[in-house]
């Protein structure tokens, strides 16, 4: 990996200008249905629906499985599309482990048997990206394409060197008092990332962030979101350590966005895949479902359905 720090953080972390948005939390199609199916120690809460070669869809922080709406209407008709909620996150259950990506890797692999599924196509963001590696580097045979959007991995390329940007001091907020410092104060909290991450806070509409916010602020659901950071340099990063000494077989697009990770999207990737192809989400931050989702939807179609 040849890219300097100044390169790895001005790709992640610069802001820009976007054309006028209108983002809101859409609806699931009618004929989705929610399950609730058990991992082990976890049961996530799941959304599945349509017909056809499956399509898994993983969210990350500042999300639930809710920001896929518009990818799986989009997908739906021809797609069984499967999107759960991550251990401790939105409506799933909060154990008091398992928050390593390793692990729910597994989980994702639990629920894809219980739906009876062999092999899916794979789409993820954000922790999402995480999971979705750890799930990829365990059951290579069951991933058919992978897209992964806009966000790095730990322990993998420039890792050390991404860590360094004061945006993303959060990776490492822990302690006995961080429940205590958010409690009550959820959208305050969520709004920073929204803001400082995206290239136009204006794009992410106030009924997503209430919306967001209340899923935050159920009893446990921050206090999780902070497990899944404080694994970042302990086990995940030694988990990808060995899992990259087999690089992935399957297709991968490495979707960056334009204002925030961009091109290093693909260059990460490439550490741990054989077959990456890179890509841009334009005028957008972090937050593609949000600020580009027409854009990212059209992506993600094009790429799984080989148009």
């Amino acid at each position: 990996m040849r890219a300097s720090a100044a390169a790895v953080l001005a790709a992640f972390i610069s802001i820009g200008v976007m054309s006028a948005a209108s983002a809101r939390v859409e609806s699931f199609p009618s004929g989705f249905r929610t399950e609730r199916i058990k991992t082990g120690d976890a049961t996530l809460y799941v959304r599945v629906g349509g017909k056809g070669p499956a399509v898994v869809l993983l969210h990350g922080f500042g999300d639930t499985g809710d920001m896929w709406a518009p990818a799986a209407r989009a997908l739906y008709k021809d797609h069984t599309v499967i999107v759960p909620d991550l251990r401790g996150m939105g409506l799933s259950s909060q154990p008091k482990g398992g928050y390593d990506k390793k692990t729910q890797g597994q989980d994702i692999a639990k629920v894809m048997d219980a739906l009876k599924v062999d092999k899916a196509d794979l789409v993820t963001h954000d922790i999402g990206n995480m999971v979705g590696y750890a799930l990829a580097a365990q059951y290579p045979q069951r991933i058919t394409k992978w897209v992964i959007i806009d966000a790095p991995l730990p322990g993998i390329g420039p890792w050390d060197e991404i860590l360094k940007s004061p945006l993303l001091w959060h990776f490492n907020f822990r302690g006995p008092d961080v429940d205590r410092l958010v409690k009550g104060r959820e959208r305050i909290y969520l709004d920073r990332f929204y803001n400082e991450l995206s290239a136009n806070p204006k794009a992410i509409d106030e009924a997503t962030r209430r919306h967001y916010a209340r899923l935050y602020a159920r009893p446990g659901n921050m206090h999780y979101a902070f497990e899944q950071f404080a694994t970042f340099n302990t086990k995940d990063r030694a988990d990808n350590k060995e899992f990259e000494k087999n690089k992935l077989p399957m297709p991968v697009l490495a979707l960056g966005a334009d204002h925030s990770f961009g091109d290093m999207q693909a260059t990460v990737l490439r550490e741990v895949a054989s077959n990456v192809e890179g890509g841009i989400v334009k005028n957008s931050g972090h937050w593609i479902m949000e600020e580009q989702p027409a854009q990212t939807v059209g992506l993600i179609v094009k790429f799984l359905d080989g148009k």
